[in-house]
């Protein structure tokens, strides 16, 4: 008699099967093992509502156990009808299927246990070996989808084992035995989940590692499980009698201290077994250390040997700078130190049957990461260099472009006015010195505005005043000849304390602060401003207040973008607006030009 708990399992197993089924019909991937997996689960839905209602007739669950279900494992991911393999193996399974659903109703309900471990044994011997070929025939998704089938499966037939192992078999199964049937037909209700994961997703986990983990669990088990009863049974014949409860929590204690360090060696035979030799710590670490230059892709290579492992990659700010082998499909990221401004990370591909990098990976990748984020911070400031000398030479190229356009276009045209009126001189001197005189006249207004037009790109590319003064004279000096909008004298009052400076921050404080106290007399309405120059840190601040009263937002002219393109160009930056006291200009420039954009 079948209790209420196996009914609900029963019926766990059925909506698994039928949910899943419609799921792998909807994939359009494995319609036939859909089909069949769907047709099961209504089986057992239908025997399960029978049982529930005192029918024990279990024809329906005959049918979707022995005979549909299989036929989905059979079919899937897909059956090739032209195949003779493909086409013994539903032969085979459809028939045995039959037989164990029809046998009882020719033979008596009695043969039907009979019917039903013969049809089993068939069914299972039929599955293994056709699982098995298919599996050596596939490649790729089809491949791993088909050890999610194996990994499945293998978890309900385990269960059903050590459930059926652990029944003495002795009088009317208990609430607990029920129980732990019930779960195992749950535990079946996996298959069909795993089906559908290994079409849809089969890379969402590696599968192999799983297989692996499980396999060294179930050897360590029944192991183990061997052992414990053959020492039971050993202590029972020797002693005469049952050991006593001292002995077997003896016995138990010392199967607790030693199964984890039995998996870990069978772990290690395992994979070397099915995955090869793997690296020995030490050495790898001493490898990758020896290997690591300034190459990263080199440095990449030198990982993956030490460590076989099948990709490796370099990340900083989510873009791949270098990479090494063939991308996998599940990986592990370990961050790289590179300071504030930069993230990056070390993307390894874990190796087939790894679902994770092991102890020892991980000490070597810990002496690895270090020497990886040396050489990329080596690498960036190489890059950061190479971009400073460009952009120096772009510089020296725009400015010698600027200074021939104003010699070609200002002072060369006024030179060759002159050497022509010089001609002129020499010409009409005998004849009519009247006009050699208007001409001299001329000759030399035009030599005074060469000589002015030189001054003019001379201050351009420095104000001779920094030179002849320094920079708080030259302020002071430049001040004293501000007027406002309506003439009258305007006040200023400097106040610096700094020491000496670059030639490229001084041309840009005095031009900044200049063209602010500039604009201030302008345009503030007020005779009255402040500029001040002082050291914040490794910066060089610079303000100039003005005591204006006007709260209108200002509109950004080229005085304004001139002070804020000067302070761009050493790495700083400018504010500039009204507020209640007038308006103000702050800027902030780095005194350590090595530490600009692009340098």
């Amino acid at each position: 008699m079948i209790s209420d708990a196996e009914v609900i399992g029963i019926v766990v197993l059925a909506a698994s099967c039928c949910v899943s089924g419609l799921a792998l019909i909807w994939l359009r991937r494995a319609r036939a093992s859909g089909a069949c997996l769907f047709l099961g689960g209504a089986m057992f839905l239908a025997g399960a509502l029978a049982l529930a209602n005192g029918d024990t007739q279990v024809a329906l669950l005959t049918t979707g156990a022995v005979l549909l279900l299989p036929l989905a494992l059979t079919c899937y991911p897909r059956v090739e009808l032209h195949h003779p393999v493909d086409v013994a193996a539903l032969v085979v399974v459809s028939g045995a299927g039959v037989v164990a659903v029809a046998g009882p109703a020719v033979s008596g309900s009695g043969a039907r246990a009979d019917f039903l471990l013969a049809a089993g044994i068939v069914v299972v011997c039929v599955l293994v070996l056709h699982t098995w070929w298919k599996v050596e025939r596939a490649e790729g998704d089809e491949r791993r989808a088909l050890v999610w089938m194996t990994l499945s499966v293998g978890v309900g037939v385990v269960s059903l084992f050590v459930v059926a192992f652990t029944n003495d078999g002795a009088g009317e199964p208990g609430d607990r035995l029920q129980v732990a049937f019930a779960t195992c037909y749950a535990l079946f209700g996996l298959i069909g989940p795993a089906l559908y994961v290994g079409l849809r997703r089969p890379e969402i986990v590696d599968v192999r590692g799983l297989v692996v983990r499980g396999v060294v669990l179930l050897t360590a088990v029944v192991l183990y499980m061997a052992i414990y009863a053959t020492a039971q049974g050993a202590l029972e014949v020797l002693g005469d009698r049952v050991p006593s409860v001292g002995t077997m929590a003896f016995l138990a204690a010392l199967a607790a201290i030693t199964f984890h360090p039995f998996q870990v060696a069978m772990r290690g035979v395992i994979d070397e077994l099915l995955f090869g030799t793997r690296p020995d710590p030490l050495g790898a670490a001493s490898h990758v250390a020896a290997n690591i230059g300034d190459d990263p892709e080199l440095a990449l290579q030198a990982i993956r040997e030490a460590l076989v492992l099948p990709h490796a990659e370099l990340r900083v700010d989510g873009r791949t700078i270098a990479s090494s082998g063939a991308a996998v499909p599940h990986t592990r990221a370990l961050p790289l130190p590179l300071g504030a401004d930069h993230v990056g990370e070390l993307v390894l591909g874990l190796r087939a049957g790894d679902l994770g990098l092991t102890a020892d990976d991980t000490r070597v990748l810990r002496l690895a990461t270090p020497l990886l984020a040396q050489t990329l911070r080596a690498l960036a400031l190489a890059e950061d260099l190479q971009e400073s000398r460009e952009q120096t030479i772009t510089a020296i190229e725009e400015e010698r472009r600027r200074l021939r356009r104003d010699l070609h276009d200002g002072l060369g045209p006024r030179l060759s006015g002159i050497a022509f009126t010089s001609d002129a001189v020499r010409n009409s001197m005998r004849h009519d010195p009247d006009a050699a005189e208007e001409l001299l006249r001329t000759l030399r207004a035009e030599t005074v505005n060469a000589i002015g037009e030189i001054r003019r790109l001379a201050y351009a590319m420095r104000p001779p005043a920094l030179d002849e003064l320094g920079l708080v004279p030259a302020l002071i000096q430049q001040a004293g000849s501000l007027r406002t909008a309506d003439g009258r004298a305007f006040s200023v009052t400097i106040d610096a304390a700094i020491p000496p400076l670059t030639a490229a921050v001084e041309v840009a404080a005095y031009r900044i602060l200049v063209e602010g106290l500039t604009n201030a007399a302008r345009h503030s309405g007020s005779d009255v401003a402040r500029a001040a120059l002082s050291l914040v840190g490794d910066a060089l601040l610079l303000e100039v207040q003005d005591s204006g009263r006007s709260d209108a937002a200002w509109v950004t002219g080229v005085g304004v973008s001139s002070m804020r393109e000067r302070a761009a160009e050493l790495g700083g930056t400018l504010e500039a607006g009204p507020t209640g006291d007038g308006g103000f200009v702050r800027a902030v420039l780095p005194l350590n030009l090595l530490n600009l954009p692009g340098r």
